[in-house]
This record gives C-alpha cells, sequence and structure tokens, in this order.
C-alpha cells in the first residue's frame, strides 16, 4: 500500500482549511489529510463530515472546494469537528 491508501481525509483544494473524513475517525485518533502529516481528531469525526486542518478563527472563513463555505462561529482547533454547531454560512 502506498501512502495515499494511509489517508483518511480528503483535502479538496489547496486554499481549504477543512477536509473531509473518509472513514470515521475516533476521538485521539490520527488525522491524517496528506502524505507525512498526522494530527489527533480532538473529537469523534463521522465520515463524510468535515475536519479542522489548522486554527481557524471565530469570524473567520471556512474554506472548502477552495471557497468560502462560511464563517467560524467560535475558535475552531485543529482536528475539531466542523459542523452547523461552529460554522454559519453567512458573513460573521
Amino acid at each position: 500500500m502506498g501512502e495515499k491508501d494511509d489517508l483518511n481525509c480528503i483535502v479538496i483544494h489547496a486554499r481549504d482549511n477543512v477536509a473531509v473524513a473518509r472513514v470515521d475517525i475516533e476521538a485521539g485518533g490520527a488525522v491524517r489529510p496528506r502524505p507525512g502529516e498526522s494530527f489527533p481528531a480532538l473529537e469523534r469525526i463521522p465520515c463524510g463530515h468535515k475536519v479542522a486542518l489548522v486554527g481557524i478563527g471565530m469570524g473567520e472563513p471556512v474554506c472548502k472546494y477552495g471557497e468560502i463555505i462560511g464563517y467560524a462561529t467560535v475558535d475552531i482547533a485543529p482536528g475539531a469537528l466542523v459542523h452547523t454547531h461552529n460554522l454559519k454560512g453567512d458573513e460573521p
């Protein structure tokens, strides 16, 4: 198996600050979005959901597909689930 086979997240665009989980990632499990990159999941990330790749400050844009999909409603740490509890779709 190659390094890409070990990746459990998909980074869709180079500008993205979130990735999409390819499998369920348990809290404390390794988030592996790119070859040679790994950090712990702060909470359970269900398959198909977004995980923060970097710290995203309250009010900062959340990028997926290389586009802004919403804004953080609280500070979001790397490895945290990004969903409706901490993301809103319109401007801050």
